[in-house]
């Protein structure tokens, strides 16, 4: 076969594709603003059940008190109520942990701060190991940098009154959404994940994930459904999929709402995108086998092999950036070229699936004022493009079963114009992934290039925004190696607080 003929079909692959995963996008963006209203909280019950505040921390002195002083706030009675500090810790953090624990078990709070000096598991070993500990029929996580409000546990355990509930989970909110570009743009794609996703998943009765934290598990759908599981980087996802598989159902109730912090820095950024698709594609190589043979509805299997394999898509824009001057500097015959030009006018509107789920969220959170959010959505195409290396690495990690480790995104513990002027406390090691960044924002130039003297639109747009994404990513990474990364620190203003879910009829 020649390898002009090749390059054709897997062009024509990558353009199915990803046509597929548009079509997916559409789907619970037109699903989601219709099943929203299923998502209700439930009463509570006459006899409150005892409830464990599991906090895991490492390494976060900058906001560990403030987790701390959140959780011992939580609105439950004292003798039905008890927190676990899992401190796995290894700098001041502990001490600071010690201290504020110390300090309001003088004055009665039932509260554990429990030191391992070995990091075995990292989070998910740390929930792990106080589980033995614990007393609580419900265990409620909350990581370092988020901050629940007093009434959290009053709005989220009514659900469990149904006794198939395994874990419910509310909806992120962001401390910092407008200190910078980056954090924005972060907010715009966390809004389509739970305004979206998470919407579409609960109310269709598909198989929702634990966001990891911001939630509360049923003790005994943790232990029915084998514990937390550390051979994964993304353990949430993990035990929840296996509690699907044993028979728990998840609840969303989007109206309940905890703040937390957005990652400040672009190295940071890029660490947390790696771990997540890193960990999502363990658990697709692990759970999709089970998934197939399990006695979920067909829909059902679909749509969790698309979502545990949604990272997926940054390989498929990897090929199509690496393709396109092949594609416009090869001979092929006329009837070739038809079938191209056809298929890529067919699926052509699917590429604009994301931005669609991510208008449709900001519509359902700013119905009044989502337009202003369209530059933003924009932007985020950009950020997402420039992401497609670092994430096609983690994704072959993961496939090769190769161990990494935990590389958690420190917090600064400060908003505003105080996270503005905070000096670099946690600077980025150097990448030499950036390189490739660099050389592969060229080749897509390149093609723009091509794009534009062939008379090409489809792939001239779609190169671009591929040769943007990539430079400015690996530039701005670069930047923040070697400066006091403000670069995205352009500080944007409020133009409303942060939206509760509104309700339309």
């Amino acid at each position: 076969m020649e390898w002009s003929v090749i390059v054709v079909l897997v062009y024509a692959f990558v353009l199915i594709a990803l046509a597929i995963y548009g079509v997916h996008f559409f789907y619970l963006a037109l699903v989601a603003p219709r099943v929203r209203h299923r998502l209700i909280g439930q009463p509570l019950p006459d006899e409150l059940p005892l409830v464990t505040v599991q906090l895991p921390i490492f390494n976060e002195y900058l906001v560990a008190e403030r987790i701390i002083d959140a959780a011992a706030r939580l609105d439950w009675p004292r003798d039905r109520f008890e927190i676990q500090v899992l401190d796995d810790s290894t700098d001041a953090t502990r001490e600071i942990a010690a201290a504020a624990v110390a300090r309001w078990r003088s004055i009665g709070l039932n509260i554990q701060h429990l030191h391992r000096t070995q990091r075995a598991g990292y989070k998910a070993g740390a929930l792990a190991a106080g589980l033995p500990h614990a007393s609580g029929e419900f265990m409620a996580i909350f990581d370092a940098d988020f901050v629940p409000a007093p009434d959290f546990l009053r709005r989220t355990i009514g659900v469990f009154g149904d006794p198939t509930i395994g874990f419910v989970q509310a909806r992120w909110t962001h401390l910092n959404r407008r200190t910078s570009i980056l954090t924005y743009l972060q907010s715009l794609s966390i809004d389509g994940h739970f305004m979206i996703e998470q919407i579409t998943r609960a109310g269709r009765g598909y198989v929702m994930n634990f966001n990891g934290t911001a939630g509360v598990w049923r003790r005994a759908a943790i232990d029915q459904s084998g514990g937390w599981n550390p051979g994964t980087l993304t353990e949430d996802l993990d035990l929840s999929y296996r509690a699907a598989l044993h028979g728990w159902r998840a609840a969303y109730l989007p109206d309940v709402t905890v703040a937390a912090e957005l990652v400040s820095s672009l190295s940071a950024y890029r660490r947390q995108q790696a771990r997540w698709a890193q960990g999502s594609i363990e658990c697709a190589r692990r759970l999709l086998p089970m998934i197939r043979h399990s006695p979920l509805p067909r829909l059902a299997k679909i749509e969790a092999g698309l979502h545990l394999t949604g990272y997926g898509i940054q390989v498929l824009m990897l090929l199509a950036a690496g393709l396109y001057p092949f594609l416009m500097g090869i001979q092929i015959p006329v009837e070739w070229h038809r079938v191209l030009f056809v298929l890529g006018l067919m699926l052509a509107p699917t590429i604009l699936a994301p931005t669609f789920l991510f208008l449709t969220a900001q519509r359902m959170l700013r119905p009044r004022t989502w337009w202003r959010e369209i530059p933003g959505v924009l932007l985020l195409s950009i950020l997402g493009a420039g992401m497609m290396l670092n994430s096609t690495r983690s994704l072959w990690r993961g496939l090769s079963a190769r161990r990494s480790v935990f590389d958690r995104t420190p917090k600064l513990g400060l908003v505003g114009k105080q996270a503005m002027s905070q000096r670099l406390i946690y600077r980025p090691a150097s990448d030499g992934l950036i390189i490739a960044e660099i050389l592969l924002a060229g080749w897509n130039f390149y093609a723009v290039l091509l794009a534009w003297q062939t008379h090409n639109p489809g792939i001239f747009l779609n190169a671009l925004v591929f040769g943007a994404g990539l430079l400015i990513v690996s530039v701005a990474t670069l930047w923040e190696t070697h400066t006091e990364w403000k670069w995205l620190r352009m500080p944007l203003p409020d133009l409303e607080p942060e939206p509760a879910i509104t309700r339309q009829s």
